[in-house]
């Protein structure tokens, strides 16, 4: 441990993870720094669903994903269900079926040994001085500081760095979801829920390992309500109880609505993956875009030394990517709209038919 980094990586999911490893292979003289939350004992709170886009990057880095990793089933579709108008649908996916826990401590597992890894928590942030940030961390209840020239913002939906050195709040969801004992009953493997009653965003159920998932994205105000509320109802529909849950998680989940909620970076502080709101609005997969930033970050890093340069070089690779996601806003307005979701999917148009 040194008193002293050039860069500190808050939060250590797929995006720093990613920006730890590819900075550490290609600088390694560097002095880095990565704090995560201590070892995980249970998933993030999202499906744990491996997308193609996140495969293909994953192909691009010439990683191959452990079987370890995997989890049954593995899953070739997707239900969808409108509460509102009770009409269900199934849709062909591609997804690979994980343990998002065991997922995330893998690709931590990958980064070298170079960079040090505090598994405890940033409490506050602060500059010192120009071009230099005060950290101050928690690990094993005890508290102390550092210094470090550059922070890089990889930690989520609940970014301390983006709220502390950004004033541009963006939407954002409480995610809750319920872990119970698959009792082999007639509950689809993964279904996408839409029940505009309790919420304007979308829900899912998926099998995993002998357990059920449910969960989804609720308004901050009133969402442990309206998930319970939810849940009956989703009961009701399918004429299957859950049961009683074994655990339940909750964190928040950010939505972008406009092109400004997505930040690069400024005065030496930069923003990758979800804390940058590169994050679907209409799917809210993130795994990808976490990927491919902290990918571009690291190789702005690597040829460029001073901030405002790393900051030009890194808008201008995450052009393309902030353009596809922004083009995702949309397609979560029509998706969300009970009128128009309801046409869609009353045609079936691209839907598949189950025999």
């Amino acid at each position: 441990m040194y008193d002293y980094y050039d860069i500190a990586i808050i939060g250590g999911g797929p995006a720093g993870a990613t920006f730890a490893r590819e900075l550490a292979l290609s600088c390694p003289q560097k002095r880095i720094v990565l704090i995560d939350e201590k070892p995980r004992t249970g998933s993030k709170v999202c499906g744990g669903l491996l997308a193609p886009d996140a495969q293909k990057v994953l192909a691009q880095f010439n990683i191959d994903l452990p079987k370890s990793i995997l989890a049954d089933p593995q899953i070739f579709d997707v239900k969808t269900i409108d509460l509102a108008s009770g009409i269900t649908r199934n849709y062909q996916r591609h997804y690979l079926n994980m343990d998002r826990a065991s997922f995330d401590e893998w690709l931590l597992s990958l980064i070298p040994d170079c960079v040090d890894v505090i598994r405890g928590r940033c409490h506050s942030l602060a500059y010192r001085s120009p071009g230099e940030v005060c950290v101050e961390v928690e690990e094993n209840g005890e508290k102390f500081e550092f210094f470090t020239n550059m922070i890089v913002g990889a930690d989520g939906g609940a970014s301390i760095v983006r709220r502390t050195f950004f004033d541009s709040p963006t939407k954002l969801y409480i995610s809750i979801q319920e872990h119970f004992k698959d009792d082999g009953g007639d509950m689809p493997s993964y279904s996408c829920i839409y029940d505009p009653e309790t919420s304007d965003s979308c829900s899912w159920t998926i099998r995993k390992d002998g357990y059920v998932i449910f969960g989804g994205a609720f308004d901050i105000k009133g969402g442990r309500d309206a998930y319970f509320k939810q849940k009956a109802r989703v009961e009701s529909f399918l004429g299957h109880s859950f049961g009683e849950a074994v655990k339940i998680e909750a964190c928040l989940l950010t939505s972008p609505r406009k092109a400004s909620d997505f930040i690069s970076g400024k005065d030496g502080v930069f923003l990758i993956g979800e804390a940058a709101g590169l994050i679907s609005a209409s799917s809210f997969e993130g795994i990808s875009s976490a990927f491919l930033s902290g990918k571009y970050l690291a190789d702005a890093f690597a040829s460029n030394s001073e901030p405002n340069r790393i900051l030009n070089y890194y808008k201008r690779k995450t052009a393309k990517l902030r353009l596809k996601l922004l083009f995702k806003i949309p397609k979560m307005k029509v998706l969300c709209s009970p009128f128009l979701r309801k046409i869609i999917m009353k045609s079936g148009i691209c839907s598949i038919k189950k025999y």
